[in-house]
């Protein structure tokens, strides 16, 4: 995906024994009033330029920036260099749904996306706050630790210039060959990346990871289409385009499970995505990883409805919780409502942390089958989520206690019992349907 995706906060004590959450995003800003107090710190490394841990990242205190290979898990050179613009956009976001969007502010939306230069603005915007307001959902109210993992965007340039001028390939199947295997290259390059990452969390004992990113079909057209042109001399018509797109992300798909594989003992909760479309039918990655230790999130309104730019799909998303109009953290002391499965996620996150602090040998597959067998069904996701319901934050944490002395299934069914349906306050009369987020945060570039 090209662009960034886009709770009020609680002030916590961290404990020594709190899990620990990997926030596998753009970055976080430690000092941010709300992590600073939740901020995991390695216990054995040090600020010394020496790699005291051993493990090959000099200075991982906080984590790792993967982008640019070193510490600094947040760009501080970003802080105070934008104007008031992003922020009265997510303004009128927020006024729009709830219906009290005037005209002055429809003229000024109007006007403002014709400027490039507030576009381009808005989307830099959206990449330097989307990793801190994940991770301040995730660990509000809660004695959970974020680490900082700074997520590699690929260059896609490299490998589609394989592709250019070669005329050599004339046979119409030869040329798709080509395709699959540029695809298969880049997706290759990309999970060897995200198995480094997933390395790194397993060798910091993190439980739980945030993936509020991801390539979907819809978003990856401007690479497929792009990749298209150099292989076939022209533009793809609407069958080339969708298949092309596929077949990326189902590569991509396919060398996934490295990704999660080399962190067996983390549960990895992934956003659905952005796009509105049915995950069944159009791949979304890492979302449409089916294995134990991956949970994907649909986003809802509350407990009212599935927000209408969530993904969907009763074979690949597990679980819905609200990821509209969320107040977090960004960088700076700072607070902004967006909307997004970005939000979604770490919702979840935060509740698998909890679920794993009750029962510290919960494994993944557990913690996983308490979320999804412990939520609130409820009819208008019966045929959207795989689990058809919303999590239940009480009644999760409810069934890890009881798991300490009795088996998962048990404590489930008791739980079911003990803890209500949760009710989730509305700000929202009358909702309006046309909100949309931040795309998920890129894979690729």
């Amino acid at each position: 995906m090209k662009w960034m995706s886009f709770l009020l906060t609680l002030g916590v004590m961290t404990s020594a024994n709190a899990a620990t959450i990997a926030v596998i995003d753009s970055g976080l800003d430690y000092k941010h009033q709300m992590i600073a107090k939740n901020l995991w710190t390695n216990p054995n490394e040090v600020f010394d330029n020496r790699d005291n841990d051993g493990n090959g990242y000099q200075d991982d205190v906080h984590g790792w920036n993967f982008a640019e290979q070193n510490a600094e898990i947040i760009d501080y050179k970003y802080l105070g260099t934008f104007s008031n613009d992003p922020y009265k956009f997510f303004e009128i976001q927020a006024k729009q749904f709830m219906g009290t969007l005037t005209e002055d502010d429809k003229k000024w939306a109007k006007e403002k996306f014709a400027d490039p230069n507030f576009v381009k603005e808005v989307g830099k915007f959206g990449n330097f706050v989307h990793g801190t307001h994940v991770a301040g959902i995730a660990i509000r109210g809660t004695t959970s630790e974020a680490m900082g993992i700074k997520l590699i965007p690929t260059e896609v340039k490299p490998f589609l210039d394989a592709l250019k001028g070669n005329k050599s390939l004339n046979d119409k199947s030869l040329r798709w060959k080509a395709l699959e295997a540029t695809f298969k290259k880049l997706a290759e390059a990309q999970m060897g990346q995200m198995a480094l990452i997933g390395q790194f969390i397993n060798g910091h004992k993190a439980p739980i990871a945030n993936g509020s990113f991801g390539t979907s079909v819809a978003q990856v057209k401007v690479i497929t289409d792009n990749a298209f042109r150099l292989a076939f001399f022209r533009k793809p018509n609407e069958e080339e385009s969708l298949r092309a797109a596929s077949l990326f992300v189902n590569s991509v798909l396919k060398e996934g499970t490295k990704f999660v594989g080399s962190a067996p003992n983390t549960l990895f909760v992934f956003a659905a995505g952005n796009d509105g479309t049915n995950n069944d039918e159009l791949p979304v990655s890492p979302a449409n990883l089916r294995v134990d230790n991956a949970i994907t999130v649909a986003a809802t309104y509350q407990d009212q409805f599935i927000a209408p730019f969530s993904c969907y799909g009763v074979k690949h998303v597990d679980v819905a919780a609200p990821g509209m109009l969320i107040n977090s953290a960004i960088p700076g002391d700072e607070y902004l409502m967006v909307s997004g499965t970005s939000q979604a996620a770490p919702y979840v996150a935060n509740v698998a942390a909890q679920v794993k602090d009750a029962n510290p040998s919960l494994r993944p597959v557990e913690i996983k089958k308490i979320l999804m067998e412990t939520v609130d069904k409820k009819s208008w996701l019966a045929d959207k989520v795989l689990s058809g319901g919303l999590v239940n934050m009480k009644r999760a944490v409810e069934a890890a206690k009881l798991s300490n002395r009795m088996n998962v299934d048990g404590a489930i069914a008791q739980s079911k019992i003990t803890v209500r349906a949760a009710v989730l306050k509305s700000i929202v009369k009358t909702p309006v349907m046309d909100v949309t987020p931040i795309p998920l945060a890129p894979m690729f570039k």
